[in-house]
């Protein structure tokens, strides 16, 4: 798909973008509404975040902050946008939604429910956080400093790996 492409194409991935985000029936993070658009399409990642901020600007989706995290909600008026236009979704990608929408979710919530990252403070210095989300709430947040940037993306990556271990244990040490 290109930008370029007739104005019908472009206004069905809109509309398919206001369905997932409606079926969901709960706020998405960026990272979670990406996964769900494509499992069922393969939208470019540019051209999903166009299509978003477009649905923002005509006040289709709202976007708020919470937690330091962008999540995205349908509107009223996007609902109502929806009800007229969603026969424009090809039959196959509803049906997909349709089909494969909760155990999709389930499995994306899963996967983003933890999260680490580093930011270097100085060239020998790394402030790492490695968090732990339940329903898009920060339930669990470790901070710590590493000396090097390697030490830091190692840190990282074995949270990522690692987190469903290492995070009972630290509570469990903590109780």
């Amino acid at each position: 798909m290109k930008l370029s492409d007739n104005n019908s194409s472009l206004a069905e991935s809109k509309v398919l973008i206001l369905y997932i985000l409606y079926k969901a029936n709960k706020p998405l993070t960026n990272e979670e509404f990406l996964k769900l658009v494509l499992s069922v399409t393969d939208m470019n990642y540019f051209y999903f975040q166009q299509f978003l901020l477009d649905l923002l600007n005509t006040k289709y989706i709202i976007s708020y902050k919470k937690d330091e995290i962008d999540f995205y909600e349908i509107t009223k008026q996007g609902i109502a946008a929806l009800e007229l236009t969603q026969d424009m979704i090809p039959g196959i990608l509803k049906l997909k939604v349709d089909k494969n929408f909760d155990s999709e979710l389930d499995t994306i919530e899963n996967e983003v429910s933890v999260s680490a990252e580093y930011t270097p403070v100085t060239e020998n210095d790394y402030k790492i956080k490695c968090k732990v989300f339940e329903n898009g709430e920060i339930v669990f947040e470790l901070q710590t400093n590493a000396g090097s940037g390697e030490q830091a993306q190692k840190i990282v990556d074995n949270w990522n790996k690692k987190a469903v271990e290492i995070y009972p244990k630290i509570l469990e040490l903590l109780n």
